[in-house]
Parts: structure tokens; C-alpha cells; sequence
């Protein structure tokens, strides 16, 4: 019988035709590299968000230290102009004074003689408008 079959097949024959597989189905191997594909995909994504946020919060710990930094250099430089005009304006303060004395004496002392009273009213004029213009400057710097 076996002879018989051989005879009537010779496909069965182990030397003449190869044996054929079964076929196996490629869902199983589409479905993982589907997943892993997708995993690949989600990984770039939670990576990169992961990344955006420690370059934002590097970014705005850098502007903060940058901010902090020029606003204490602000205020130096404005304590440091308040106080030269605060010294610039009692020195004119103080000149004016002297002047307002000066000319007060020299009123009381005035002849018809000499002209020295109206060179005082000069000065203390070109001092009145010196005060004036160091008091506007302080208000525009405040």
C-alpha cells in the first residue's frame, strides 16, 4: 500500500518536493509592532514634556535671580542719587541761607554809595533757581 501511494502521489516523497509549512497568521506580529511602535511614540512624548517643564522652570529661576539682581542694582544707584541730591540740596540750602544773611545785613548796612545789594539779589536768585531745579530732578527720580 504503500508503494501504491507513493506511486499515486509523488508529492509525499521526501526527496523530490519540499514539505510546506503551514502559514502563520501576521496579525499577532502587526499587533506588536503596532504596540511597540506606539510605545516608542508615547515615550518621545512624556520625555519631551518632561523636558519642557525643566526648561521652563530653569528659565524662569534664571529671570527671577535676573529680575531679583537689577532691582537691588536699582535700588543702589537710587539710594546712592537720593542721597547725593539730599547732600547737593542742604549744601544749596545751605548756601542760600548764608546769602539770605548776607543780604539782609547788607540791606541794613546799604548807602547810597554802593551797588552790592542788587549783585546779592543776583546770586541769590541764580541759587534760588539751582534749588529749584535739584528739587524737580528729585521728583523725577521718586
Amino acid at each position: 500500500m504503500n508503494t501504491e501511494t507513493r506511486a499515486v502521489h509523488p508529492a509525499s516523497s521526501d526527496a523530490s518536493v519540499p514539505r510546506r509549512t503551514a502559514k502563520r497568521s501576521p496579525l499577532p506580529f502587526l499587533i506588536a509592532w503596532i504596540v511597540i511602535i506606539a510605545a516608542g511614540v508615547s515615550g518621545a512624548w512624556l520625555y519631551t514634556q518632561h523636558l519642557q517643564k525643566q526648561l521652563t522652570q530653569q528659565i524662569q529661576q534664571q529671570t527671577n535671580q535676573q529680575i531679583a539682581q537689577m532691582q537691588s542694582e536699582y535700588n543702589a544707584r537710587l539710594e546712592k542719587l537720593e542721597s547725593t541730591y539730599a547732600s547737593d540740596m542742604a549744601a544749596l540750602q545751605s548756601k542760600v541761607n548764608s546769602l539770605n544773611e548776607l543780604l539782609a545785613f547788607n540791606r541794613d548796612n546799604a548807602s547810597s554809595k554802593t551797588d552790592n545789594s542788587n549783585q546779592l539779589f543776583t546770586q541769590l536768585n541764580e541759587v534760588q533757581k539751582q534749588l529749584n531745579e535739584l528739587k524737580k530732578n528729585m521728583e523725577v527720580l521718586k
